[in-house]
This record gives C-alpha cells, structure tokens and sequence, in this order.
C-alpha cells in the first residue's frame, strides 16, 4: 500500500478489525464474526472483503478465499486520527488533546501515562 492511506469507511474498518484481531483467516471467518457481531449475511460481508481487496487492503489467497490485512492497524489509526484533527479540530492536536481530557475525571496512573507519552513524543 502506497504512503498515503487509503480511506477505508466504518464497514471496512469492521472486517479489517477482524483481520487484525485474528490473522489470517478465510473469508467465512469474517462472514461468521461479523454475522454473529452484526447481524451481516455472507454476501454483505464479501462484498466489503472485495472492495477492501481492491483498494489494497486485503490481499487474498487460495485455497479457502484466505485473507491477509496488507495494511496496519496503525497505520489506519494514525490516517483517521489525522483525519479527525484536520476536519473538526482545525489541524490542532493540542484541541482534540485538551477535548479528550475534558471528557472525563483521570485517574493518577491514566495521567502518568499521558505525561510519558507527551514527553516521549515531544522530544522531536
């Protein structure tokens, strides 16, 4: 897949997470989790493999119609957090940052770990 990643939508991103979560496993695999999760007949669920295939995504082999994730669930993360700054936060991490910690009350531990990763990444 090429550097820019490309936009998968939420019911892709449901079959890619069964890739992710399992590995490599045959199509029916994902029909039957997403069946069971969501409710998806079979021929929802490969038509979603499909037009995963032909955006790069997924890669299948024979035999079994197995699947194989060609990209990263980081990878996709990182596009859609992006994504998500850009369009609602006007490209400022530090909005969506200071939205996140509004949500809620942080407990000592949560807050040590956002210090780590602040310093960590900060460093650049």
């Amino acid at each position: 897949m090429n550097e820019e990643t490309t936009k998968l939508f939420d019911s892709e991103l449901k079959v890619m997470n069964v890739l992710w979560k399992d590995g490599d496993v045959p199509a029916k695999h994902i029909a039957d989790i997403l069946n069971r999760e969501l409710g998806w007949n079979k021929n929802t669920t490969y038509t979603l493999i499909k037009r995963c295939m032909k955006k790069g995504a997924i890669e299948r082999t024979e035999p079994n119609f197995m699947c194989h994730a060609l990209i990263p669930k980081e990878k996709v993360q990182e596009a859609e957090t992006n994504e998500l700054i850009d369009k609602v936060y006007d490209g400022s991490a530090d909005k969506l940052f200071a939205a996140l910690l509004g949500r809620k009350k942080l407990s000592a531990e949560q807050i040590e770990k956002l210090k780590q990763i602040v310093e960590t990444y900060g460093e650049d």
